[in-house]
């Protein structure tokens, strides 16, 4: 059996693949092929894949094979229907109770910026952006949410990594996301929820183009009344 650190740290590293679309959706992986470019034991591969089939970013398939959990449009609007569900009012929940030192760190955020086609730029952009997010819900007071919500922002992250980022939204998120700690600052939960509310919808539209758009897409079929969209080496 795997330490708890060892398979933690594999968890962590096979999951940021996961997310960054380094380990492309629809991509086939063995328990061998991953200890191999992880540098990790088996047991830890087979420990940290069975946390990411729970969490529906792996699944499985035939005799210790995985496959990449693909993208589809529906899933897609899926998670945004999610998160706009319960991402305001864990804003609004949020105002007033968010502490100082976060607060800072959400103004930090706010400066983040990308490159468009400059995957460098967007996967630390993606990262910060997750960051953003995840810090509000957190201090909603309610941890299952926040729990839950997270777990969405990452996968819509997923999302924006095989998008690439290929229109310029910067100043776009800069306002929206400097808005809110605005709200956030004031208490007032009432415009948080608001703001949030709107940013969702935008970012949802702009998932969506994105992900049509993208140059890495090489199939967009119907699969069992589905968009589904596949990676170019599944």
């Amino acid at each position: 059996m795997a330490s708890r650190s060892l398979a933690d740290r594999a968890y962590a590293a096979i999951k940021a693949a996961v997310i960054r679309c380094e380990l492309e959706p629809g991509l086939a992986v063995t328990e061998a092929q991953l200890a191999t470019q992880f540098r990790v034991g088996r047991a830890a591969v087979r420990a940290a894949l069975k946390r990411l089939c729970q969490e529906r970013l792996v699944e499985v398939a035939l005799r210790q094979r995985y496959r990449i959990a693909p993208i589809t449009i529906r899933h897609v609007k899926e998670l945004f229907e999610v998160r706009a569900l319960l991402e305001p009012s864990a804003a609004r929940s949020a105002a007033g109770r968010i502490d100082s030192a976060h607060l800072r760190r959400l103004d930090e955020l706010c400066q983040a910026r990308y490159i468009v086609g400059d995957a460098e730029s967007a996967r630390a952009f993606l990262q910060l952006n997750t960051e953003f997010h995840s810090t509000i819900v957190r201090a909603c007071g309610n941890d299952l949410l926040a729990e839950t919500i997270v777990g969405v922002l990452e996968k819509i992250e997923r999302v924006h990594h095989l998008g690439h980022l290929l229109r310029d939204r910067n100043e776009q998120a800069f306002h929206e996301h400097h808005d809110l700690v605005e709200a956030l600052v004031d208490g007032d939960g009432e415009r948080a929820y608001e703001i949030t509310r709107t940013q969702i919808d935008s970012a949802r539209q702009f998932a969506i183009d994105g992900l049509l758009a993208s140059p890495s897409l090489q199939t967009v079929n119907i699969d069992a009344g589905r968009l589904r969209v596949a990676s170019p080496n599944p």
